[in-house]
């Protein structure tokens, strides 16, 4: 930080404090909004509550790949339109900083956080995003020892069924039992109890269920009528069923580590499908973090407003272009996945189209004199929102007279 002059520190404590905030608020919404799906899900798998953290776990390296950008452009945008409307700005520049020299800390920041986010995209999310899948389909599959769902029907191993009607002490006294199996010679067992228990036994695979006052109806082909039990105390194997093992990872190319993305690309002996598939996803991920490298310049072109003016325009217009931008990235994707375009082509072509609209829109407010990159839209907005006061003030004159007071004059 030695080479850094006390602008340079000064700048890097008004980008800092927005861009750590941003970052904060985007994470947290996203991840808020993912958990409420997540507790929605493990209660329905009947999953135990601690499997939400640990996925929650696992989503962070994809959510922060998203709030990265985003943190980085507005906290940029946020400091320099500070310093636009404090009038700071128009002293750096008169003592003869130009706007690039201005940018040296958005640009370092930029540069170290594409640097952090290529880690993410490339090697962490990849792995976070298994994680993810496998806890998911261990949740369906019932490897977190999911309990018997109180008063429905549940499949319990094969050819069983079961119903409880009440479960209480952790699921230690149960009551309202009813048990049906059914045998591959077509023999069945009908169980009803008004008490049962699960219990373990030396075999890790089977569980026995030890039902208590009730009654066993035996009924097979050969039988002429089915046989009826009653009985004190009665126990029932069950067999668990087997846990399918997760596949490997790599099912999907975003769980392919960027370093797979290439040698897949470029093995000739896989299908061509899958090839472009690879290509696509290695090239959607580096567009993503080459981005990051354009956005001081963006930011600094949206943060400047028009003299005598606080519009904050610009703060809406950087969030829809770069949203924008990566929905553009997907779609791309998508096309250059499918072989319809190449995938180089298809992901840098509207990357180089982008680069050239930001730059051209920083050579506007930083070399043109006067220049407003946005203008046209500030001047719109700007009679928008006059149109609308209008508007409105027109409505409250009206309810005004149609009550009997007397309307407000002008300049009151």
């Amino acid at each position: 930080m030695k080479f850094l002059t006390a602008t340079d520190r000064y700048i890097f404590r008004l980008v800092m404090l927005p861009l750590l905030a941003t970052l904060a608020i985007a994470a947290s919404l996203l991840l808020l909004d993912k958990m409420l799906t997540l507790f929605d899900f493990v209660a329905a798998e009947g999953g135990p509550v601690s499997v939400v953290w640990r996925m929650l776990a696992n989503l962070i390296p994809e959510y922060l790949s998203l709030g990265i950008p985003i943190g980085l452009l507005l906290g940029i945008l946020l400091a320099f339109r500070k310093l636009a409307t404090s009038s700071e700005l128009d002293i750096f520049r008169a003592v003869g900083m130009s706007y690039f020299r201005l940018l040296r800390v958005p640009f370092l920041l930029a540069i170290a956080l594409a640097a952090v986010n290529f880690a993410i995209v490339g090697f962490v999310q990849p792995s976070a995003r298994y994680l993810y899948e496998e806890l998911r389909f261990e949740l369906r599959s019932g490897a977190f020892g999911a309990k018997v769902r109180v008063g429905e029907f549940n499949n319990v191993g094969k050819n069983l069924t079961m119903r409880i009607d009440e479960s209480r002490n952790n699921g230690n006294a149960l009551s309202g039992m009813f048990v049906y199996a059914q045998g591959n010679k077509g023999q069945s067992i009908a169980v009803t109890a008004e008490k049962g228990q699960f219990l373990r036994t030396d075999d890790p695979d089977t569980i026995l269920l030890r039902l208590e006052k009730g009654t066993l109806v035996h009924d097979a082909p050969n039988y002429k009528s089915p046989r009826v039990l009653s009985f004190t105390s009665h126990d029932v194997p069950i067999p668990l069923p087997q846990i399918e093992s997760f596949r490997s990872r790599g099912g999907k190319d975003r769980e392919y580590l960027i370093t797979e993305l290439v040698q897949i690309g470029n093995d000739m002996q896989r299908p061509a499908p899958e090839r472009d598939s690879a290509w696509a996803n290695f090239h959607f991920r580096l567009v993503e973090v080459a981005m990051m490298l354009l956005l001081p310049l963006l930011a600094l072109a949206l943060a400047i407003p028009p003299k005598r003016s606080t519009s904050a325009l610009g703060v809406f217009l950087s969030i829809v272009m770069v949203v924008t931008y990566h929905k553009i990235n997907e779609y791309a994707e998508s096309v250059g996945a499918m072989g319809i375009v190449d995938p180089f082509i298809a992901l840098w072509a509207p990357f180089v189209l982008f680069a050239a609209l930001i730059i051209w829109m920083y050579h506007v407010i930083a070399h043109v004199p006067g220049g407003q990159p946005i203008g046209a839209l500030e001047v719109f907005a700007t009679k928008a929102g006059t149109w609308f006061k209008k508007l409105f003030r027109w409505g409250r004159k009206s309810r005004l007279a149609t009550i009997g007071m007397p309307l407000p004059q002008e300049g009151s």
